[in-house]
């Protein structure tokens, strides 16, 4: 029987997302639940996690089960991944074995693991998020690797709070000053789940160096074009601004200088001026703001904007709980999702 996992929104009609949505209000409404009571989950952290970690567990706490929480090469055994590999370095289990002796403990996995930003071809792969959803006989969940799905519902599901209907409503996800690059999983959810939900969605960075993979901004037309929306990019800020109803902001590395990021800086740190000030929100249409956290503040975006009433980062990461109940109650709800050992 095939297992069905949440490893990218792509995968979901809109239809099955604002059944996720509906569902995270639900809770949001009434924490408490039994959908997990005598399950349980192992959340496995190849990078750190604050509000990732700390939502999941008490996730799914909240709904009668029970999380465990591994970092492999830390408190678990180094992972290969690769097929074929002589297994003579560092790593001391093979994913093959990993994922099915966690299959027969667990009823969920849940994967987070950054790119290694040298090699953006090996890294687009999302060779360990797809090795485990490969090898496990249980639903694997993206906590973030090159897109990040909890935090696209979490964002969607705080932007229908505060707008109501997001049909045409115009979207700015801007590029930001980060002292490092960074990955670009949260731009490119944010750019998928804007257009799977039918905004007309502006993508605005400073060069086009800074536009996002083209596997993302083909998904994002397709959505675009099936939920009747729009996707534009933008290097102008005044006119991406301008009449803008929801500004999104979040800092990435420049695909072309991956691994090159010396060669990258000159750039970035020619276009501080991308911060998100007041001035700029003045020329949206009382616009909303938000980011996915953590954020630099007066780097990313100024005192003054994060603690206007338009700001609804808290609210979006309060939505992290609410959203990731729902996507672990929905893939414990299918038919042979229990744990070898017959929990």
């Amino acid at each position: 029987m095939t297992v069905r996992h949440f490893l990218s929104t792509q995968d979901y009609s809109r239809a099955e997302i604002d059944a996720l949505l509906e569902q995270a209000a639900a809770f949001k409404r009434s924490p408490q639940g039994q959908q997990l009571a005598g399950k349980s989950i192992a959340l496995m952290f190849f990078n750190p996690s604050m509000r990732t970690r700390t939502s999941f567990e008490l996730g799914a706490f909240q709904l009668g089960g029970h999380a465990i929480v591994l970092s492999p090469g830390k408190d678990a055994w180094p992972i290969e991944f690769e097929v074929g590999s002589v297994m003579d370095g560092d790593t001391e289990e093979h994913i093959a074995e990993v994922a099915r002796v966690l299959s027969r403990y667990v009823d969920l996995i849940a994967v987070r693991a950054f790119p290694k930003f040298v090699d953006w071809s090996v890294d687009r792969q999302d060779k360990v998020l797809n090795a485990f959803a490969r090898y496990a006989t249980v639903p694997v969940i993206n906590l973030e690797t090159i897109t990040h799905p909890c935090q696209e519902l979490a964002h969607a599901l705080a932007l229908k709070e505060h707008l109501g209907d997001l049909q045409n409503k115009k979207y700015v996800l801007t590029w930001t000053y980060h002292p490092k690059p960074l990955n670009t999983a949260v731009a490119n959810s944010a750019l998928l789940i804007a257009t799977k939900m039918g905004m007309d969605v502006t993508l605005l960075c400073p060069t086009p160096e800074y536009i996002l993979d083209e596997r993302y901004m083909e998904f994002a037309r397709t959505n675009a074009r099936e939920n009747g929306g729009s996707l534009q990019v933008s290097h102008d800020i005044e006119s991406a601004y301008s009449g803008a109803h929801v500004i999104y902001a979040k800092s990435w590395g420049a695909i072309p200088y991956f691994g090159r990021w010396d060669e990258e800086k000159a750039i970035r740190d020619a276009n501080k001026h991308f911060i998100v000030d007041e001035a700029k929100m003045a020329l949206t249409d009382n616009g909303l703001f938000s980011h996915c956290l953590p954020l630099r503040r007066n780097v990313k975006a100024t005192d003054a904007v994060m603690d206007s009433p338009a700001c609804i980062a808290i609210d979006e990461a309060e939505n992290r709980l609410h959203v990731q109940k729902a996507v672990m109650a929905s893939l414990i709800s299918q038919p042979g999702t229990t744990s070898g050992l017959g929990f």
